[in-house]
């Protein structure tokens, strides 16, 4: 992972994980806008418009200066072309941060998602000294499962039942790791 402090910028061997810019918007509205990313989000909404986009993106940079959470676009690094998004929310008080991503559903299969996770991983204990990371996904969505254990992190438990999506229950799955164990 290559982390360059003055511009707010994570570089993988196939990505760079950068600050996201208003022009990035109608790519983001676009590939939202599909039920399969929205079903295994949280909090995306469906249909998700350029409006949705860019109120999203409106207080990233605002959130990364204040450390509160580092989102970032994956972006493919030779073209340029934005293939999801990665965050790293801060909780200062217990030392640990939440990660959270999605991918537009063209580019699954790809390892994308492993990738900048990983690098977010090392982002986190490195450059942030955080203590834990941790993540959750829907249980009907074990793909997100795979690529949190493919970085290191280990099911931590379930929480039955735990929020509602479209009307239905959904479990929530934790995974976490700690810095002694990266």
């Amino acid at each position: 992972m290559g982390y360059v402090r003055e511009k707010l910028m994570i570089t993988t061997e196939r990505l760079v994980l950068r600050l996201f810019q208003t022009s990035d918007a109608e790519v983001v509205a676009a590939l939202c806008n599909n039920y399969q990313i929205y079903k295994n989000t949280l909090y995306l909404p469906y249909p998700y418009s350029l409006n949705d986009a860019l109120s999203w993106m409106e207080h990233h940079y605002d959130n990364f200066m204040a450390d509160k959470s580092y989102e970032f676009a994956v972006t493919d690094k030779d073209s340029g072309k934005v293939l999801g998004a990665i965050a790293l929310s801060n909780h200062p008080r217990f030392n640990q941060g939440e990660l959270a991503y999605w991918i537009g559903e063209q580019y699954w299969g790809n390892g994308y998602a492993t990738e900048a996770a990983q690098s977010i991983l090392q982002f986190a204990f490195e450059e942030k000294k955080l203590h834990k990371v941790f993540a959750r996904y829907f249980a009907s969505n074990p793909a997100s499962g795979k690529v949190m254990e493919k970085i290191g992190m280990e099911k931590e438990g379930t929480l039955k039942d735990h929020v509602m999506k479209d009307g239905k229950y959904e479990d929530l799955v934790y995974y976490g790791i700690v810095k002694e164990l990266a």
